[in-house]
């Protein structure tokens, strides 16, 4: 078998939901297997898993294991070549798999590979490709440094700065949200580190991996959607547990003095309180007008009635799409796209393009019905029901 993916879940049965059909279309044509590990859900993620993908694999976990423990049991039960350790706020091409595992055959020296990753509204994820977070270039990012001097390359490499968006090339770390390797190199390493609940077990991968003599890689010839905020909400527990990662990492890896010890503490805190700070629920706005992009015009007025908003139907037998650029879109606005007529990598084009329009974006993933999707990388998302 030449991929195995490794899916772990807790309480996002719709992303879940999503995510699945994104990456059932893109292992069409490779001998592959999908693992779901749940960690105790309590929104009927097992029950729709069940009933919607029976031949997958699904793991029930009967207590919350964490993100480490929960891909290690998933990866104990794969028989991939290769692994794919992927979140279940994402959303894949139908090509992204054969690219990636196309690229990696090329690789002699083969660690880790990322992709290019962008929020719910098309909008780049700098996370998608970072350096190793040593005391200085920890100094860097909670100082704001790589802001202010992005071209110095004693400033620039907490998000690797010397790579672009669009370039692919070696990078130290990638993040737990999408990995490729090969399942002899993950068991090499001992996979994710279990002594860490989460948030800087990819790290501590990604870095065991480097010790190894490997290289990991960002890959920017494709690109997948990573909710990002869905998957934690970003309250007390929330900043407890980055710190003890934070300090997890630093005390594994690198000897520090008391004082910048004590900085770091201070930072971390300072960091952590930031990110939730954003994590809090935004203010919802209603859309100003909807547009939905579909074939099927008796949906329009459906969603009418749903939303209790006109939704414009644009009928893609008629409308014209240039370079997945939506036309006579205004600020403010949501688009609604039908994943029925539209493929997921062809949505996926689209929140690339339009990213500085301002506008929202909801899928309508096949054979659902349920429209799905987030305002910015610090939002929960959203799911509205349709039926």
């Amino acid at each position: 078998m030449q991929l195995s993916v490794i899916i772990l879940n807790y309480n996002v049965r719709y992303f879940l939901e999503q995510c699945v059909l994104s990456v059932q279309q893109a292992l069409e044509n490779i001998d592959s297997e999908i693992i779901v590990i749940d960690n105790n859900s309590s929104d009927n993620s097992c029950e729709m898993i069940r009933s919607r993908f029976p031949a997958i694999k699904l793991i029930e976990n009967k207590e919350n294991l964490g993100f480490p423990k929960g891909n290690n049991i998933g990866v104990s039960q794969a028989n991939g070549e290769y692994l794919c350790i992927l979140n279940p706020d994402t959303v894949v091409a139908e090509d992204t798999f054969t690219k990636v595992l196309a690229f990696a055959k090329k690789q002699h020296d083969l660690g880790i590979i990322g992709v290019n990753l962008i929020d719910g509204t098309g909008n780049f994820l700098p996370e998608s490709k970072r350096g190793i977070p040593t005391p200085w270039v920890a100094f860097t990012k909670i100082a704001g440094l790589y802001k202010i001097f992005p071209k110095s390359k004693y400033c620039n490499k907490y998000y690797a700065q010397h790579l672009q968006e669009n370039q692919t090339g070696k990078v130290e770390i990638l993040v737990g949200a999408f990995m490729i390797m090969k399942r002899d190199l993950y068991n090499e390493v001992g996979g994710f580190d279990e002594d860490c609940f989460m948030y800087s077990d990819d790290i501590d991968l990604s870095y065991m991996v480097l010790k190894k003599g490997k290289a990991n890689y960002y890959f920017s010839e494709t690109t997948v959607i990573h909710y990002k905020g869905e998957s934690t909400i970003k309250d007390g527990k929330y900043m407890k547990r980055f710190q003890e990662a934070m300090n997890f990492f630093y005390k594994k890896h690198f000897k520090v003095s008391f004082l910048f010890s004590l900085f770091m503490k201070i930072g971390i805190v300072f960091f952590s309180i930031l990110k939730m700070i954003q994590g809090k629920v935004m203010i919802e706005t209603t859309p100003k007008e909807f547009f939905l992009y579909s074939s099927n015009d008796k949906l329009a007025e459906n969603l009418s009635s749903i939303l209790r908003n006109k939704v414009t139907f644009c009928d893609l037998k008629k409308e014209k799409m240039v370079n997945s650029s939506l036309i006579y879109i205004a600020k403010g606005a949501e688009v609604i796209l039908d994943n029925q007529y539209i493929s997921f990598k062809k949505c996926i084009d689209i929140l690339k393009t339009e990213r500085h329009k301002k506008i929202t974006f909801k899928i309508l993933p096949k054979t659902t019905a349920f429209l799905i999707g987030s305002d910015s990388s610090n939002d929960r998302g959203k799911v509205v029901k349709i039926a």
